[in-house]
Formats: C-alpha cells, sequence, structure tokens
C-alpha cells in the first residue's frame, strides 16, 4: 500500500521523507473492528495514500495510525439523483471508472488519480480551471466515525457542512463521502510550449480551456509548457501565446511522456485526461519534496513576477513548477476559502536542508499576497501567520470541540492550527 514502504515496523508517507512515530499502524477490515479501535484509543490520526509531505497525519509516539484502505470498497452509484456513496478508503482511479461505467462523471479531479478521496478533500486538494472549485467542492455529505465509535452524518444543510469536509482529520475517521455527478463528457488535451512571462495575459490564458496548468523550472523567465484541457462540448482551444508541442511531454524534463494522460488533442473519456497522469501507471515512492501556496487570482501577475525576481534561487533545488486556478469554495479551512485563488505549486528535489531555505525566501517574496499553503506540503509559514488567514477559524474549533471534546483527532499539526 502506498504510505506503507519502509523497512519493517516502519510506515512512510509516499515519497519516504516522513517516517510516522506512532505506537501502531492499523488496518481494520471491518466497520465494527473500525469503531473499536477508534473507541479503544487515545489518540488517532487516519493515513490515506500517503502523498503528504509534512506531518499531518503523524499522531506522534502515544497514538495510532490508521488506514481505512482495509475495509470494504463501497462505490454506490445513484443516477437518478446523479450522486456516488465512496468509502473513505477508495482512490480517484477506482471511483472514476466506477462512476464513468454508470454514464457520470466528476466534475474535475486532481493531476494524480491514486490519490484517496477522503484525503484529499479533507486537506483541500484541488484540480484546475477558472470556475473549478477543490475536490470538496463535489461532496455533498460526510459519514464521520467520532470518537465514542458512533458515526455522525453532516450534509448539505446543516450548519456544520461547511466545517465538516475539509477538516484535516480532526473531527473522526471519514467512513464515507456522497459526492455529486454530472453526465459524463470527453476531454481533449492539447500542450503548448514557450510562453512568455513578459506581456502575459494571465487570466485569459487560464481561461483558454476547462482546465488550465502552467509548468516552468524557473531557469528562464516564462512557461516552458502550457496544458490546456478542453471538454468537447465546450468551444474550440483558441491559444495564439505559444506554439502547440509536436510530440507528447512530461511536466518534469527529461521523464517519460508514456506516464501520463493522452495529448496532441486526442479526445477521450473525461477520468482518462483531466488527470495528468495515467492510473495504469502506479507511481513509485517519489524522489521529491512539494510546496504549494494559493493566492487571490487578481495576484496572480505580481505572484509570479515575485517568483521570478528570485528564480535563480528556486531553480537550483527545483523539479517544475506548476501554475492552476482555483475557484473559491466555502469550505472553512480550504485554502481557496471565500476567494478565487491562483495556486503555485512546486515540486523540489528531495534534499531537505538545500529545500527549506529557499521556501522560506519564497514564502518572503509571496508574503505580500496572503498565501495560504496546502495543508498536506511542505511550508514554513508561522502557524499564528497561517491561522490568521482563516476567518472562520474560529467556528472550526468549536465544532471540533463539539464533535472531539478530548481531542482523541488532534496531533502536533493540528493543536498547533487550533491554538487559541
Amino acid at each position: 500500500m502506498t504510505g506503507t514502504a519502509g523497512t519493517a515496523g516502519t510506515v512512510t508517507n509516499w515519497a519516504r521523507t516522513i517516517t510516522y512515530t506512532a505506537r501502531g499502524f492499523h488496518r481494520p477490515h471491518t466497520l465494527d473492528a473500525l469503531a473499536a479501535l477508534v473507541a479503544g484509543s487515545a489518540r488517532v490520526r487516519v493515513l490515506g495514500s500517503g502523498h503528504s509531505f509534512n506531518r499531518i497525519a503523524d499522531p506522534g509516539p502515544d497514538g495510532v495510525l490508521l488506514s481505512t484502505a482495509g475495509l470494504p470498497p463501497v462505490i454506490e452509484v445513484d443516477t437518478a439523483a446523479r450522486t456516488v456513496r465512496v468509502s473513505g478508503g477508495v482512490r480517484y482511479a477506482e471511483l472514476a471508472r466506477a462512476v464513468h461505467a454508470h454514464g457520470l462523471a466528476l466534475p474535475n479531479m486532481a493531476s494524480l488519480p491514486h490519490i484517496s478521496v477522503a484525503g484529499s478533500v479533507a486537506t483541500g486538494t484541488h484540480g484546475s480551471g477558472v470556475g473549478n472549485g477543490p475536490l470538496a467542492s463535489a461532496v455533498r455529505e460526510v459519514e464521520l466515525v467520532v470518537a465514542d465509535g458512533s458515526t455522525v452524518t453532516i450534509g448539505r444543510g446543516d450548519a456544520r457542512f461547511d466545517g465538516a469536509v475539509t477538516s484535516l482529520g480532526a473531527l473522526g475517521v471519514v467512513r464515507a463521502l456522497t459526492l455529486a455527478l454530472e453526465p459524463a463528457y470527453e476531454v481533449e488535451q492539447h500542450v503548448f510550449t514557450e510562453l512568455p512571462l513578459e506581456g502575459l495575459d494571465f487570466a485569459a490564458v487560464a481561461a483558454a480551456g476547462y482546465s488550465v496548468s502552467l509548468f516552468t523550472d524557473w531557469r528562464e523567465p516564462g512557461f516552458r509548457q502550457v496544458w490546456v484541457k478542453r471538454r468537447t462540448d465546450q468551444p474550440p482551444v483558441r491559444f495564439p501565446w505559444a506554439a502547440p508541442a509536436k510530440t507528447p511531454l512530461h511536466p518534469v524534463p527529461g521523464m517519460p511522456a508514456g506516464n501520463c494522460t493522452g495529448q496532441l488533442g486526442v479526445p477521450g473519456p473525461w477520468h482518462e485526461r483531466l488527470p495528468h497522469f495515467r492510473a495504469e501507471f502506479t507511481p513509485s515512492s517519489g524522489e521529491e519534496i512539494q510546496s504549494e501556496y494559493l493566492l487571490p487570482r487578481p495576484a496572480a501577475m505580481d505572484a509570479l513576477s515575485a517568483v521570478d525576481g528570485i528564480r535563480s534561487t528556486v531553480a537550483g533545488v527545483l523539479q517544475t513548477c506548476e501554475v492552476r486556478t482555483v475557484a473559491a469554495d466555502a469550505q472553512w479551512l480550504s485554502p481557496a476559502h471565500g476567494r478565487d485563488s491562483v495556486a503555485l505549486h512546486f515540486t523540489w528535489v528531495r534534499d531537505e536542508a538545500a529545500v527549506l531555505p529557499v521556501v522560506r525566501r519564497l514564502e518572503e517574496a509571496l508574503a505580500p499576497f496572503a498565501p495560504r499553503p496546502h495543508w498536506g506540503k511542505v511550508y514554513e509559514i508561522p502557524s499564528a501567520v497561517v491561522r490568521g488567514r482563516y476567518t472562520r477559524l474560529a467556528a472550526f474549533r468549536a465544532l471540533a470541540r463539539s464533535l472531539d471534546p478530548a481531542g482523541k483527532f488532534t496531533n502536533a499539526f493540528v493543536r498547533d492550527l487550533l491554538d487559541d
């Protein structure tokens, strides 16, 4: 299972950059066993697909680490209601295939389809598109196994809902989620190369397709690649700012394009084009560290210029940088809460000693734009500063105390955030 690589008795994240310090790792196979484990433990954190790069999932040495991947997978599609109920351990690739078989689709997907649904929405993970919110935007109901082992269901219309989905695992174990669906659609993927930064009309470029991603290594000004994903039920792509690629490309220079989803404008099912990487390609442990920051979208060009101003520093430890847009959502702890956002994602080399000073320098450059870091990535912004960028944090604290009064689902990461 991804996230359990390591020597005997150890559990690590996907990239092997974090070794969890839990006193035990558990993978229950029944809901009764899950409930009993939760009720009988003093401290619990849940590990999804292990694709986080900080200690958000680490319960500490006094707690247990739990995976729901061993539970019977549930994917219940309601074609009349256009919804799907999916259990916590299911990954997007499995979910997408099942949904597509019923002629339905998710509105968006992240770049990697191998990540768990529950873990993705809990940390504010997203895809791209000026009209597309984070993955949590599709959630209509969440079922949580709370501290005493009972199940609490919170749906839209419940005053607690906007705190219950992107919850950092601080409220309970996600037993299942219900997601909204739409009719299946096809997508074309067009890749363009060498987009200049100078004179860039970011708003026009970001709106050139249903989903748009810009990639650069910051070794030179501008972007090495732009991936434009067009729904075939929407207008054709017009992209006069850069030349189309003549062969398929990988977003990290030098990596094989065969691992990526179909390009060159060949249409395919939504779930085979919206992610950047094929579901058939199982990622091994990544030689990387990741950081990501969401900023107000109107600040996009100023923020990109700020990064360009320190690109020689950034480029020295960078594999690739991806720039995407995310529509605002209402989740209290979403990095896109209340503001249409531009997301700057950095895939670094796996060398923490070299990367962290660059992360700090980058955060200094982005500070005027009040960046909110992705909850599952590496960042150095002080917690007091991060707390100040979430206007509904007090409401989330109250929700957490009501569902988990003893703090069973907290850890050092969460306690630092919820500290008054």
